[in-house]
């Protein structure tokens, strides 16, 4: 991504999140991303998500997970429902513009608690604040990436068991706090370029799978993410979704917002 440093073969976090555009911008970048990728077809099956009953009038939608949500929100207006500055510049701003606009409902409330960094132990130790407290209706993860990361760099020393243990955990406690809570679970992903280098594989793949498996155990929604980039890439350049490899351009969040928003849609109650 064009302004982001790398410092010993690693993205430099405060750099991305000081490489953000305006409120404004991303909201316009949303509507020309996701208008460009054909989203108003996902749009207006997304109405329908109302008669399906996975998201309906006056539910609480939480996003959670590590830079990737985080997108540089402000977290001084983290309490603030649907409010632009609180939600980033990524895909969970480009969510929210679609579930409040189409149709207009303002009674669904939007909160993004993403965190830079964060790996799956991190959410647990701050759940209650940042999950249970909000009493959710739906709950959507997307955690992963910085389990193997920071395991890469020495930073953590984790392994794909620790990260499904801990996952299954995590939502087991969920569900055990929020009866009838809906959980979506997105896939971890990584396109091939800057930071994302051959020694991240096969192990990362380990790490989609556990994904997948806690998904589907937890009858969570699963969001395919990898599958979506793997075919994205067939069109533009990695780098043109993810400049280093982990953190979405304003295209490849586009692009989740837009995959994320076709599943769930679709999914049932």
């Amino acid at each position: 991504m064009t302004g982001m440093q790398l410092t010993g073969g690693r993205t430099s976090r405060r750099g991305f999140l000081g490489h953000t555009v305006t409120a404004a911008a991303a909201g316009l970048a949303a509507v020309s991303t996701l208008s460009v990728s054909g989203c108003s077809d996902s749009m207006r099956s997304a109405s329908g998500r109302k008669s399906n009953g996975f998201i309906g009038k006056g539910d609480i939608v939480l996003l959670q997970g590590d830079s990737i949500t985080d997108a540089g929100r402000d977290k001084k207006r983290e309490d603030n429902a649907n409010d632009v500055r609180a939600l980033g510049t990524g895909y969970a701003l480009f969510i929210a513009s679609q579930l409040l606009g189409e149709p207009a409902d303002a009674s669904v409330k939007v909160y993004n608690r993403g965190i830079s960094g964060n790996k799956v132990f991190q959410l647990a130790n701050r759940w209650d604040k940042d999950c249970i407290a909000l009493k959710p209706n739906v709950v959507s993860i997307l955690i992963g990436v910085n389990d193997i990361w920071h395991t890469l760099n020495g930073e953590y020393n984790g392994t794909v068991e620790v990260y499904e243990r801990d996952y299954r955990a995590l939502l087991t406690r969920t569900q055990q706090a929020l009866p009838g809570v809906r959980l979506v679970i997105c896939e971890p992903f990584v396109l091939r370029t800057g930071a994302v280098t051959d020694k991240w594989f096969p192990e990362f793949d380990g790490y989609r799978a556990a994904a997948k498996r806690v998904a589907k155990d937890s009858h969570a929604v699963f969001v395919p993410f990898q599958a979506t980039f793997d075919e994205a890439v067939k069109s533009a350049p990695p780098a043109y979704w993810a400049g280093d490899g982990v953190h979405p351009t304003i295209a490849g969040a586009g692009l989740m917002a837009r995959t994320w928003l076709d599943v769930v849609s679709h999914a049932k109650a």
